[in-house]
């Protein structure tokens, strides 16, 4: 190879610069980027040997995307080269690429015809500790070609934002990053986890709106938003929208469309371009919500398994749900023979209820031989022969006799000697078992009637396929809901706002939908309210007194509606209801609210426990009231003669936050306070035996 002196540059920096500023300004100025945007241009790579070719660009401080890369790959120590002398020389820092190699040492440049390709500089280099950046033959000290950095380059940073604003479901976090046009860094996430329907929401215009666009979580899943306890977490926007699209991201319920909190994006935004520079990372791991609600459902083994998934990024969420003895495991995995249920060359999963701890355990296994685990092979845990266990525990219940163990594992073979891949593309065989466990808590042998005898195959990409049946109504509802409590003899009530106690709480009582928040009267969620005729009540109220914040603005009515939200409705929507306080007349005739007052809320200190307490007197543990300045709105409510027997308290402004006021004459009896139902044996005692006979009567 014969040394070839390195030509002069072409234009002067100064030129490029004035180029470069001129297309920043018309960029700021329409405030989006031209598509495809790839960063800050610096200039092509000017070709000496070898065929370079190839356009240069600074996708931030840090790292250089090269477009339409060419080399015919021929030299015999070529990399790319870096350096902050006058020209390219031996004086440089080799630029590894690809960057994740395994060898010990950097691979030498291949050849390329058009490649894209991404370099990041080494050794915590910025574009402006170097001046060129170059394709270099270190054996002969030969520039093959070169780019220069242009004086003064201001290349593309991430953009820090204000924090969530709070609004509702105690949102609220850190300031937030918008790390690329496509990925956004959320610190100190908090979010009790509670709105029945909530996700990351992007979209257009002044205030969030149901006109947006759903973003995956932290683990590219849309499913409903869990809880977050001040996480870090990175999303990313879907499809081929950028942080250029859109002006507003939000935390957003799409049923009850209410807007928990959001950050406006500016106008000004200059990041860098979403070229795959950014990793998703994440502090969460193994935290997700209390009960598996994947669409995706299939029950096998004579409809005794019930197999739920969801794929999540580059891993794969199972839930299996089975009526397990004590001692007995349900296995669940990749077949080892594509087209039949093969054991041997299996990669499974068993799981079991851990009835040492009290707990769910999982474990990763392969089969090498149709026989228990000796320590070399057999039916092993992965961990046990030296390899590793991939995968994590997410949660597990028993209820109803029923026991749901759900976990994740990664959709790559690990490792191949143990490991099957999961294809999201097609269909393939999988298996599934009963049996006991040993000694060791380890699989034994099970029988024949208690595996897969036929080939089962599963589409872990498809999107709701659910074809279960029998689990499911077994195990519908999750935990019981808490009793129903009941309010007499009390003329003084406070009126706040408090969770839903999902599924617990106000659905299962009511039976009626809710967007996760709920009254609560002198403490207690949704009670039933026993009021006398002719008798005088007062309510004071913390429903909230913002009108500018719909989720914090919630006015207390009584109405013979088990709906409510009497000021959302159409004016002959309205004229159905009866409305017995809490609402007036304008001169114009248009109704407003009259009991407005100052915010109370009972929110969570955490997230949301209710699935997990047995009693609520425990879920109010949970629990803490957060009140805003000012004074409760005080509403007093005398009930007329005329008065039905059964009215509700409800929102103004919302459906479904209330429950029941009976109203029965002087002297009725009625449930004693504390009492839960009037079916229970408490609340019988409580009455007269003639009054006992008249309720029973009405009943």
């Amino acid at each position: 190879m014969t040394p070839r002196a390195t030509p002069p540059r072409g234009k002067p920096p100064h030129f490029c610069l004035a180029v470069l500023l001129l297309i920043l300004n018309a960029e700021l100025i329409t405030g989006r980027r031209p598509e495809p945007y790839f960063g800050r241009l610096i200039g092509r790579l000017s070709m000496y040997a070898h065929g370079i070719r190839g356009t240069v660009y600074a996708v931030d401080e840090s790292t250089v995307f090269v477009r339409g890369f060419a080399y015919d790959g021929t030299g015999p120590d070529a990399y790319f080269w870096v350096g902050d002398t006058p020209q390219p020389s031996p004086e440089g820092t080799l630029v590894p690429y690809p960057e994740d190699y395994n060898s010990r040492d950097p691979p030498i440049l291949k050849a390329h015809t058009n490649s894209d390709i991404l370099l990041r500089l080494p050794g915590g280099k910025r574009l402006r500790d170097i001046k060129w950046i170059s394709v270099w033959c270190r054996r002969f000290t030969v520039n093959f070609g070169d780019v220069f950095i242009p004086v003064g380059l201001d290349p593309p940073r991430p953009r820090v934002l204000p924090e969530f604003k709070r609004l509702a479901h105690g949102l609220r976090s850190g300031n937030i990053s918008v790390l690329d046009a496509k990925t956004f860094y959320i610190p100190n996430l908090h979010y009790d986890g509670a709105g029945p329907d909530a996700y990351f929401w992007v979209g257009n215009g002044s205030e969030p709106s149901p006109f947006g666009t759903k973003v995956p979580n932290e683990m590219g899943s849309l499913h409903p938003l869990r809880g977050y306890q001040g996480e870090d977490i990175e999303i990313q926007l879907p499809g081929k929208l950028t942080a250029y699209d859109i002006d507003w991201l939000a935390v957003w319920c799409v049923e009850y469309r209410h807007n928990f909190g959001h950050v406006y994006i500016p106008k000004d935004l200059d990041v860098p371009p979403a070229l795959g520079q950014t990793k998703i990372t994440t502090s969460s791991t193994t935290s997700q919500t209390p009960y598996s609600t994947t669409n995706n459902c299939k029950e096998i083994l004579d409809k005794r398994l019930q197999v739920r998934w969801e794929i999540q990024g580059d891993q794969v969420q199972i839930t299996l749900a089975a009526r397990l003895r004590k001692e007995q495991y349900m296995s669940f995995g990749i077949s080892g023979a594509e087209g039949k249920p093969a054991m041997l060359g299996a990669d499974v999963v068993v799981a079991y209820w851990d009835s040492r701890f009290d707990q769910p355990k999982v474990a990763d296994y392969s089969i090498t031989h149709l026989a228990q685990c000796d320590g070399t092979r057999g039916v092993c845990p992965d961990s046990r022969l030296g390899g590793s266990d991939d995968v994590i525990l997410v949660n597990g219940k028993q209820n109803g006799g029923v026991t749901t163990i759900t976990y994740r594992r990664p959709l790559a073979a690990k490792e191949s000697s143990r490991d099957k891949e999961i294809f999201t593309s097609r269909s393939q065989s999988v298996i599934a078992a009963f049996g006991p466990l040993n000694s060791r808590y380890e699989a034994n042998a099970h029988s024949f009637m208690d595996t897969t005898r036929a080939d089962v195959q599963l589409d872990f990409g498809t999107q709701n396929d659910n074809t279960c049946v029998g689990l499911a109504e077994l195990d519908v509802n999750g935990p019981e809901p808490w009793p129903t409590r009941i309010i007499s003899g009390a003329t003084n009530l406070t009126v706040r706002i408090g969770p839903a106690g999902g599924l617990r709480g106000y659905t299962p009582i009511t039976g009626h939908p809710s967007w996760g928040i709920a009254w609560y009267i002198n403490d207690q969620l949704i009670p039933e309210v026993y009021v006398e005729r002719g008798k005088t009540y007062t309510f004071f109220v913390e429903g909230g007194d913002d009108r500018t914040n719909p989720a914090k603005y919630h006015p207390f009515y009584i109405s013979d509606s088990s709906e409510g939200g009497f000021g959302q409705k159409k004016e002959e929507d309205q004229r159905k209801q009866r409305v017995f306080a809490g609402v007036a007349y304008d001169n114009e005739g248009y109704p407003y609210p009259t009991a407005v007052g100052r915010y109370c809320e009972w929110t969570h200190k955490t997230t949301d426990q209710a699935a997990m307490t047995e009693t609520f007197e425990d879920y109010m543990k949970t629990l803490q009231l957060e009140c805003n300045s000012g004074d409760p709105a005080v509403l007093n409510w005398t009930v007329a003669h005329e008065t039905p027997d059964l009215v509700y308290y409800q929102c103004y402004t919302h459906n479904n936050l209330g429950w029941k006021i009976h109203v029965v004459d002087p002297g009725t009896p009625v449930p004693t306070p504390g009492s839960r139902s009037l079916n229970s044996a408490s609340t019988l005692k409580g009455l007269t035996s003639l009054g006992m006979l008249a309720l029973l009567a009405v009943r």
